[in-house]
């Protein structure tokens, strides 16, 4: 479900690949969404199917990555009088630019025939208009379930949320301390602390990750999503953004701290709208049974699979994805073992292995990378390897990070913060994904230095008289391809079979790293290699699709 996520947005006839279309340190100054529209043609040539967009949303500073999250409805639209104070030009844009641009990268984006996912913040609020006076009671950082106060007492909170730049446009809605569980900031008394809101029906909510007792508040002003008023709005908020927008899904910020039930009902609420969508525009109702309208991944960011599956399975009646955070951490440690780690477990405890129907899989991101708050940033000569792993198997969906695209950190230099070099030829294996990665798939997962794969491709099919005459067309064939890797000092090999359908065809490595041919016998097998700590994407020679290399 996971891999097809996006197939009800542009029919394609190759694989389906999604890029993060940021990293942290993405340039700042209004210029983002233009560099986006002028690189869509060039992602999509690459085999990019979808992009999950940076938060486009308002946050409390202009120059924010964008998860200090301030109003969902303001996308670059409106001036805030401390933006305008502050001279910021124009002065109602975001980090990445103006609504307008926002709008013009869309449509470049679905042009070129790529979906957009949008980077939903909905665990908490920042940058307040105004303070208000409530009671709290502390409670223990470490176990969020302990009460430190015995009563509860007054503070003075940034819970005042009232628009000033935008009014009532889009939504009246306007927030206060009832409308959140707690913050973290007590201004009358300068004292940081995790402060839980007192009142009727305040409680953290109980289906959040258990990590410190309960995991539900994170930062700033976290959001009672049990208010009816709160729930209303957010969920009028999903509709809207799909009625207005380009919009094939949502990317959800920090799963794991937000109520389960929410997230559900919020999911259930935007397929709804997109299934009204379709009906009101004259189109067919999609077969959901190959891939889910409005497609939903969670950040739920943590290295233990049971905790992934566990949530997916409470998850309820819609279906949902996953990052697998646990693939990302094998492939950290397993580049910083170097020859110790045994590849043969490169899968092991990861979602994509016990659930590969929800998986998205991921190298990087932009909480791993150098830097920050989860910064665990894969070691560059393993990326090739990882990367491999992810574009060029049959499961998961795989997400690619921009940072090990474009660099990051580009206004940097060697030193700066977050500075990282992109990963060589990265363009060349999404190359790959998207002309050799078909068809059967069989593993040699049998050295703890050296494993591999092989996809034998798939033959070209014509319609039968009564598909054609309902106008399905055929498909040309899909060309497979050998993966060998090795992460020992010395070079690997390794013997498999690709199909008795190459017998006599000549591979060659098509990211050009390895030198020379193999010629596949009789019998449709053959020896690959690749160099030391490296990994080669064997292909035919003879096929029309490496002209695009």
């Amino acid at each position: 479900m996971a891999s097809s996520a996006n197939k009800h947005s542009d029919a394609h006839e190759f694989n389906y690949t999604m890029m993060q279309a940021f990293e942290w340190y993405t340039p700042d100054g209004g210029v983002h969404w233009d560099w986006l529209a002028s690189n869509a043609k060039r992602f999509a040539d690459m085999g990019i199917t979808a992009v999950w967009l940076p938060p486009p949303t308002k946050s409390s500073s202009p120059e924010s990555t964008g998860y200090d999250i301030y109003d969902l409805y303001d996308l670059g639209e409106f001036a805030h009088p401390r933006d305008e104070k502050a001279g910021l030009t124009p002065a109602h844009r975001t980090k990445y630019g103006t609504r307008e641009q926002l709008e013009a990268a869309m449509k470049a984006l679905r042009d070129n025939g790529i979906a957009i996912y949008i980077d939903a913040v909905l665990n908490h609020k920042a940058g307040a208009d105004e303070l208000q006076t409530f009671k709290v009671r502390r409670v223990n950082s470490d176990n969020r379930n302990e009460i430190i106060d015995d009563e509860p007492f007054d503070i003075d909170g940034w819970t005042r949320f009232t628009f000033p730049g935008r009014g009532d446009k889009h939504s009246s809605f306007q927030w206060g301390f009832e409308h959140f569980t707690g913050v973290d900031w007590d201004q009358k008394g300068e004292q940081k602390a995790i402060f839980r809101i007192e009142g009727d029906n305040k409680h953290w909510a109980s289906d959040t990750d258990r990590e410190n007792g309960n995991f539900d508040y994170l930062m700033f002003s976290d959001i009672d999503h049990a208010h009816g008023d709160v729930k209303d709005d957010m969920l009028k908020w999903g509709r809207w953004m799909l009625r207005n927008f380009p919009v094939a899904g949502f990317r959800f910020d920090a799963v794991k701290h937000i109520s389960r039930e929410f997230i559900h009902d919020f999911v259930a609420a935007v397929r709804d709208e997109a299934r009204q969508l379709r009906k009101e525009r004259g189109l067919e109702a999609v077969d959901e049974t190959e891939g889910p309208i409005a497609f939903s991944v969670g950040e739920f960011w943590k290295d233990s699979v049971d905790s992934c599956i566990e949530y997916l399975d409470k998850f309820g009646d819609e279906q949902f994805s996953l990052f697998d955070a646990p693939l990302h951490y094998n492939f950290a440690e397993a580049g910083a073992a170097g020859s110790s780690y045994d590849l043969r477990k490169v899968f092991d405890g990861t979602i994509v292995q016990r659930r590969p129907i929800d998986a998205v899989t991921l190298v990087e991101n932009h909480d791993t990378q150098a830097g920050q708050s989860l910064q665990s940033p894969v070691p560059a000569a393993f990326k090739p390897l990882a990367y491999s792993l992810i574009l060029l198997r049959q499961d998961g969906y795989p997400c690619v990070f921009l940072g090990d695209l474009e660099g990051c950190n580009a206004k940097g230099k060697e030193g700066d913060e977050g500075y990282a070099q992109p990963m060589a030829d990265l363009e060349k294996f999404l190359k790959a994904r998207k002309h050799f990665a078909y068809g059967v798939q069989r593993d040699y997962m049998d050295h703890a230095n050296c494993i591999g794969w092989t996809r034998e491709g798939v033959e070209a099919m014509e319609p039968s008289d009564e598909e054609r005459g309902a106008g399905k067309k055929g498909t040309e064939r899909k060309e497979g391809c050998a993966v060998v890797m090795c992460n020992g000092d010395g070079e690997g090999t390794k013997w498999m079979e690709v199909g008795k359908g190459h017998a006599g065809r000549k591979f060659v490595d098509v990211i050009g790293w390895y030198q020379g041919q193999v010629e596949i016998n009789q019998d449709g097998w053959a020896e690959f290699k690749c160099h030391p700590r490296s990994v080669a994407v064997w292909v035919p020679e003879d096929s029309d699709k490496r002209q695009f290399f």
